[in-house]
C-alpha cells in the first residue's frame, strides 16, 4: 500500500489544523487509485506528529510513504526540519520507502493559481 502524509507546519488555532486534515481528505478522494491512504501530520503545535504519522501510516500496512511538504518557501523547515523527522521513522523502518516530494511552493503551476485567486476565481 502506498501512502500519501501532506506535512504543514501546524498552528496553535485548531481551526487551521482542521483546514489540514479537510485538505488531506479531499486528496484522498481525488486520488484514491494511487494512494490507498491520505493523511496529514505536523512539524510542531498540533499532533499526530510527523514520525507519529508515518509510524501509523506503516502500522496501517503502507509500504511507500510519501511525504508532501504543504510549506510555500524552503526555509528551514523545508530543507533542515521536515527531513529531520523523516529521517527518525527511516532508521525505524528501512523496509519501508519513504520518500519526500518537492515542497508546494516550488509547484510551477502555482504561479497560475495564484494569478486565478487573485482574479477572484
Amino acid at each position: 500500500m502506498k501512502t500519501l502524509l501532506v506535512v504543514a507546519h501546524g498552528s496553535r488555532r485548531a481551526e487551521s489544523n482542521d483546514e489540514v486534515r479537510a485538505l488531506a481528505q479531499c486528496i484522498g478522494a481525488q486520488a484514491s487509485a494511487e494512494y490507498g491512504t491520505v493523511a496529514c501530520a505536523f512539524l510542531e503545535l498540533a499532533e499526530p506528529s510527523i514520525p507519529d504519522g508515518l509510524r501509523a501510516a506503516i502500522a496501517a500496512g503502507a509500504k511507500q510513504v510519501v511525504v508532501l511538504p504543504y510549506f510555500l518557501s524552503a526555509g528551514r523547515h523545508v530543507v533542515t526540519d521536515v527531513p529531520g523527522e523523516v529521517n527518525i521513522v527511516r532508521a525505524e523502518h528501512p523496509e519501508v520507502e519513504i520518500t519526500v516530494a518537492p515542497y508546494l511552493g516550488a509547484a510551477p503551476e502555482l504561479v497560475g493559481l495564484l494569478l486565478k485567486q487573485a482574479a477572484g476565481n
